[in-house]
């Protein structure tokens, strides 16, 4: 008696299940866009600021991993810049003392050309005037070109240093974590406190309002699909109750391959299908990750 009442019970079950099922063009399962998000520095994983389940914003900070012995770099590569600008000559003040003999040097040539011209000078003193000034010039150049190579030799290592505080700059930001997609986080990998190196994974999130639907259709489907066509998708909330959204086919596989065996299509089962992506926006957030949805064309 009583497994004929689990039967008629079983029986009841299966008859109402037939009776809500919708009938649709193709089913598949909802994917998202994942991203593992990995630390770009090496060192003692200060803060991460996230449990599975947050949903976080595009270029949210989230956490940090130790960066004290690269900033005192920076800063003793600041201070060093500070002490080569120190050590820099300033080329006009260091030549104005020949400047000043110079310019003496040309106004006694002028008083001699004066003077010679009214038989007042020799030649000699002429051309002994001459002579130093292009002494003097000579020295002024030297002097000049010395402090240049000076110059250029101390902004050089300037320049230098300045190469190595942006690439410490760059390290620094990458130690920062910032979140690079709007989603929900899925996994954490790793707490506060632990070493990190470079490239080891931290969380994986996933962009949760743009979803993909993926479904397979049977080759005589392909006609009534194209890549940027409007379809309607559908999830199912209860028993004989489905929700719809707009969806957008994305992409269609252009290999057949074996019906996967959670698939069924309107048509019986059949040994090859074509999968294709329908893009949803999930504007309300009923639509997870792996759940199954249906498709009509």
């Amino acid at each position: 008696m009583k497994n004929s009442i689990l039967l008629a019970g079983l029986f009841s079950t299966i008859i109402s299940c037939n009776r809500n099922t919708f009938e649709h063009d193709a089913s598949g399962t909802f994917e998202a866009t994942e991203i593992i998000v990995s630390s770009e520095a090496s060192g003692k994983l200060e803060s991460l600021q996230l449990v599975e389940g947050d949903v976080l914003k595009k270029n949210q900070y989230v956490g940090y991993v130790d960066s004290t012995q690269l900033f005192l770099k920076k800063m003793q590569l600041m201070a060093a810049n500070k002490a080569i600008q120190v050590k820099r000559p300033d080329i006009p003040v260091q030549v104005s003392s020949l400047q000043e003999q110079l310019s003496k040097a040309e106004f006694e040539k002028k008083r001699i050309l004066k003077l010679l011209a009214d038989n007042a000078a020799t030649q000699k003193q002429l051309d002994d005037a001459n002579s130093q000034i292009a002494v003097l010039k000579k020295s002024i150049d030297a002097q000049v070109n010395t402090l240049s190579t000076s110059v250029k030799g101390l902004d050089e290592e300037t320049n230098t240093n300045k190469v190595q505080i942006s690439q410490i700059e760059d390290q620094l930001q990458k130690s920062k974590i910032i979140n690079p997609i709007e989603g929900t986080v899925l996994n954490k990998y790793i707490e506060e406190k632990e070493i990190v190196t470079q490239g080891k994974p931290l969380y994986k999130i996933a962009d949760t309002k743009n979803l993909f639907l993926r479904a397979y259709i049977v080759a005589g489907q392909l006609e009534k699909v194209k890549i940027g066509q409007k379809v309607t998708v559908y999830i199912t909330l209860s028993e004989n109750k489905q929700k719809s959204y707009p969806g957008t086919i994305s992409w269609i596989s252009d290999k057949a391959e074996f019906t996967p065996k959670t698939i069924q299509t309107q048509d019986e089962r059949q040994n090859l299908v074509y999968a294709v992506k329908i893009a949803v926006k999930n504007t309300d957030g009923l639509i997870k990750i792996g759940m199954y949805g249906d498709v009509n064309f």
